[in-house]
């Protein structure tokens, strides 16, 4: 659970963060709060919908009891700061210096955990074996590389979409960018149920979405603050604040089960469909 909140969640975030970076120095505002934003409504509806509907996410771990309300709390702060249709600098440096904190409690958390945790042999098995240091660094420095300019491209990509179709840099970092993006998370997600590790996926998701929105929508605020979409305040921080209610509501439901089935996947799936009708209607 503490590898998917962390290591993973970190890891597959990072395209997020790359991509919100490049587009805030060109200039993009609109580009880098869409994609923050979008993500974290394509992790949960889309993402977390599609492995549901593979398998049942069965909800093990009692450490989501503290990460879902931190996840609730930093997507409350998000629609509080885009609520006057500005992100501004001192957000910005809240928002990174929240994300530093986080970082740190759950490390902290990962070295206090109580012994005999269900979770660790599997956490353990996680681990790769026989990798040298010499070969991690070498495809450290290979993904330093392609991350940004790969992030250079899809920003550049989505900008000449966008004017073709008339779209604007709000929609497309709302839905071609964001799901972009967004692919790690589902490929760590299908990996993580098929390994009969749900908890390794849901932590993902609910890492991601904490990552996406103090460190991913921390970008445009230091880089380039200033005016955003008003439809990025009235709609959608509102709907991933809806989102993220519902996925609060399916993991702890009143029947106890703590599950969340195919059904509540295909509810999901429905959701993420219906706002990219609403976007694009």
């Amino acid at each position: 659970m503490i590898i998917g909140l962390t290591i993973v969640a970190m890891g597959s975030s990072a395209p997020e963060i790359m991509v919100a970076a490049t587009a805030s120095f060109n200039g993009n505002t609109d580009t880098a709060v869409g994609n923050a934003l979008g993500s974290n409504i394509t992790n949960i509806a889309l993402v977390l919908g599609l492995t549901a509907l593979l398998k049942p996410l069965s909800i093990a771990s009692s450490t989501l009891k503290k990460e879902m309300p931190v996840l609730l709390l930093v997507t409350l702060l998000a629609v509080y700061f885009l609520s006057d249709f500005l992100l501004l600098k001192i957000e910005g440096i809240i928002l990174i210096t929240l994300f530093f904190v986080v970082i740190g409690g759950l490390t902290w958390i990962s070295f206090h955990m109580e012994k005999g945790d269900p979770l660790q042999p599997e956490t353990e098995n996680e681990i790769p074996s026989g990798v040298t240091t010499s070969r991690a660094v070498m495809w450290l420095i290979v993904g330093m590389i392609l991350l940004p300019l790969s992030a250079y491209f899809m920003v550049d990509s989505a900008e000449v979409i966008a004017r073709y179709f008339g779209l604007s840099e709000l929609v497309i970092g709302l839905t071609i960018i964001a799901i972009g993006t967004s692919l790690p998370e589902l490929a760590a997600c299908i990996a993580g149920v098929l390994k009969n590790e749900d908890d390794l996926a849901l932590g993902n998701i609910i890492g991601s979405n904490i990552f996406n929105i103090l460190a991913v929508l921390a970008m445009p605020g230091l880089i380039a603050p200033g005016v955003v979409d008003e439809n990025a305040a009235t709609r959608d921080s509102y709907v991933m604040l809806a989102l993220t209610i519902l996925l609060i509501v399916f993991s702890f439901n009143l029947k106890g089960s703590r599950c969340i089935n195919r059904i509540e996947g295909l509810c999901l799936i429905t959701c993420f469909g219906a706002y990219q009708f609403l976007l694009f209607s």
